[in-house]
């Protein structure tokens, strides 16, 4: 007879089964789970040695799986300066820190910034490159917007990147000039991405960012990434490095996608021979990604009608459609599961065509393919998303901190932003994605934000889309591991598969909808191994019996 190694109990065990069982006791063997139910049936499992941990009403949940985030992206913003920080509300207090991290930092090195929101500071507006020229013209210096696809520079920086008054605008990007046809300082989507190429950072940097990340995402409860991709392949090779170190404890599904000129990324990654599904459970390759439009907050996704803040604005396309078909359709062909980021009604449209064709001239069952973010997803696409059996992966986080924004550029379409309601009437199924940095990583602001669909400041924003709490979890465990086509060894509580769980300071299916923001992570276990503990969750209750 063998015994479990834990056994947790008295608490609210969320298994995410097909049922949505909740039971108040699970077993944990090694690498896995061993049974769950009802403590007092569950006793002949219990041993000597068995390690007890008592829930006292907790909730337990599988570990939480986001789908679409950038954790090397998210771990070398914590080296830079955080413009999301409090007191960093105007942008004279920006630019002091910016001021005085020039003072300590050696001539020719970058100074770099994240987190920008020119709504969010008094002056409510970017800014200028010559008031980055009077900080430093020895340093390069570089603000992130916090949507990631918008950046400040200063006059150092364009020289590094060789951009002068002939250089012309990449595509898909801007190199933004005042009317005068001076530099702004302001680069948009593929010229911001080209130059955080040039800003790059070195593998010891990548290797410190991507131990934070992992520090962070453990104590938020996440188990497993879909890891989004960043600007270049160091990124991609400092994560697998990271993995076979064990300087990353975390299960990784690596998009296989460039925020740099994503096309030829994608041309070299398929060129290679590489497959979706390559790798094991701790690093598996993931779908090619392609980047369609901009961003939902910038604002710059491609729309069917322009913007209700700017009715010309019809936002920025990467791609043709065909250019989009020559590639993706090609990858759909040679069995890769694909991907692309759409946000706006039109590039999603396009992508839908792409698969549609795809599909058509070369069937096949069970591919996945996914939409990343599928922002704007009206009626009739939805439809098609249904028809087509995709997998989108909205970002339900984003209504509440950019919510307010999302009012003021798109007006009524908010109704179908992120529509998880929707989708999953529709029997649609969607994982979640918190797309951190450019929002917060921890899902129960996922959770909370999917149930009640109200921003940061209390506005209503689509509530015709709110969930309720096991619909939200379900997105952010099983359904994301469904993504992956990993459903049959972790994203529910059930025996023989992984052993990563969560266990919450509360009771998440109790406690007023309102809080669930507030909730805490006491305990993250992957693998059967207890990885993060929170300090003080021993002095409220939260203990072993060994």
């Amino acid at each position: 007879m063998f015994f479990a190694d834990y056994v947790f109990y008295d608490g609210e065990v969320i298994t995410v089964d097909r049922f949505d069982s909740v039971v108040d006791c699970v077993c944990v063997k090694g690498r896995k789970i061993l049974a769950t139910g009802e403590y007092n049936s569950l006793q002949h499992l219990i041993g000597p040695n068995t390690k007890r941990i008592r829930l006292n009403g907790r909730s337990l949940l599988p570990g939480f799986n986001d789908a679409h985030l950038h954790l090397v992206l998210y771990g070398v913003n914590q080296l830079a300066i955080n413009c999301k920080e409090s007191g960093m509300d105007s942008l004279e207090a920006i630019l002091h820190a910016l001021s005085e991290k020039a003072k300590s930092t050696p001539p020719g090195r970058w100074i770099r910034a994240w987190g920008f929101n020119e709504r969010k500071v008094t002056e409510q507006r970017y800014p200028t490159l010559e008031e980055l020229d009077a900080i430093s013209t020895e340093h390069p210096i570089i603000i992130t917007r916090t949507c990631g696809h918008i950046s400040v520079v200063n006059s150092k920086a364009l020289k590094l990147a060789n951009i002068d008054q002939h250089t012309p605008n990449p595509q898909g990007g801007i190199i933004e000039k005042d009317q005068n046809g001076h530099f702004t300082g302001r680069l948009i989507e593929a010229a911001n991405m080209e130059m955080n190429q040039v800003a790059s950072y070195t593998e010891e940097e990548l290797l410190k960012a991507i131990e934070i990340a992992n520090r962070d995402f453990l104590a938020a409860g996440i188990t497993s990434v879909g890891e989004a991709g960043a600007f270049n392949a160091d990124s991609f090779r400092a994560l697998q490095i990271a993995s076979q170190q064990g300087l990353l404890q975390l299960r990784i599904y690596a998009l296989l996608g460039s925020l740099v000129d994503s096309k030829d990324f994608l041309k070299k990654i398929i060129a290679s021979g590489t497959l979706t599904g390559t790798g094991n459970e701790w690093f598996k390759l993931g779908p090619v990604k392609l980047f369609l439009d901009g961003s939902s907050t910038g604002p710059t996704i491609a729309t069917r009608e322009g913007y209700t803040s700017d009715p010309a604005n019809h936002g920025i396309l990467y791609y043709s459609e065909e250019e989009i078909y020559n590639i993706l359709g090609h990858a759909h062909k040679l069995g890769y599961q694909i991907t692309v980021h759409a946000q706006g009604d039109k590039a999603i449209e396009m992508y839908l065509n792409v698969v549609e064709r795809a599909l058509k001239e070369h069937p096949r069952k069970d591919h996945r393919h996914r939409i990343e973010h599928a922002g704007i997803s009206t009626p009739d696409l939805q439809k098609r998303i249904k028809e087509l059996g995709l997998i989108p992966v909205p970002n339900p986080p984003f209504h509440y901190e950019f919510g307010e924004s999302y009012i003021h550029n798109y007006g009524e379409r908010v109704r179908y932003m992120y529509p998880v309601r929707d989708f999953i009437d529709q029997g649609i199924l969607a994982a979640a994605g918190s797309d951190s940095p450019v929002t917060d990583y921890n899902p129960l602001i996922g959770i909370h934000t999917a149930v009640n669909r109200k921003t940061s400041e209390g506005t209503p924003i689509g509530e015709n889309q709110s969930i309720n709490v096991l619909e939200a979890i379900r997105m952010y465990t099983y359904n994301g591991a469904y993504a992956s086509f990993e459903e049959h060894i972790k994203g529910s509580i059930e025996p023989g598969k992984l052993a990563d769980l969560v266990v919450l300071n509360d009771s998440i299916l109790n406690i007023h909808p309102h809080h669930i923001k507030d909730l805490q992570v006491d305990l993250t276990m992957i693998d059967g191994n207890i990885l993060y503990q929170r300090k003080d969750s021993k002095e409220v209750g939260f203990y072993e019996v060994h």
